[in-house]
């Protein structure tokens, strides 16, 4: 089992890809102060940084975070959902006739 996590920190140590980007003085001081603050080399510290913030963003963006209000009406829609209308119960009728039912075994 230790040697596992031992390779296992090897693939998701091993970096081969780069990448590049310009900053200011400043920028770069500053990143550098926070790095050592932290005990980290500075590729370290961005490479952490920038993870942790795209892990953040993806998780903000892909969440649906609702009010309680929208919450509980989104909860009563699901339990008791409204009767399809004239409309959407005819398109249901064409969709079926043009799509061939999955899993049939008819081709």
């Amino acid at each position: 089992m230790a040697g596992e996590s031992v390779a296992a920190k090897r693939r998701v140590a091993t970096r081969s890809e780069r990448l590049e980007a310009r900053v200011s003085c400043d920028q770069k001081a500053l990143f550098q102060r926070a790095a050592d603050l932290q005990g980290r080399t500075l590729t370290d510290f961005i490479i952490a940084s920038v993870h942790e913030a795209a892990v953040r963003a993806l998780d903000e963006l892909q969440t649906v975070k609702l009010a309680a209000a929208e919450s509980r009406a989104f909860a009563e829609a699901l339990l008791n959902p409204r009767e399809p209308s004239c409309r959407l119960r005819a398109a249901a009728q064409r969709y079926v006739g043009l799509v061939p039912l999955l899993g049939s075994g008819e081709r």
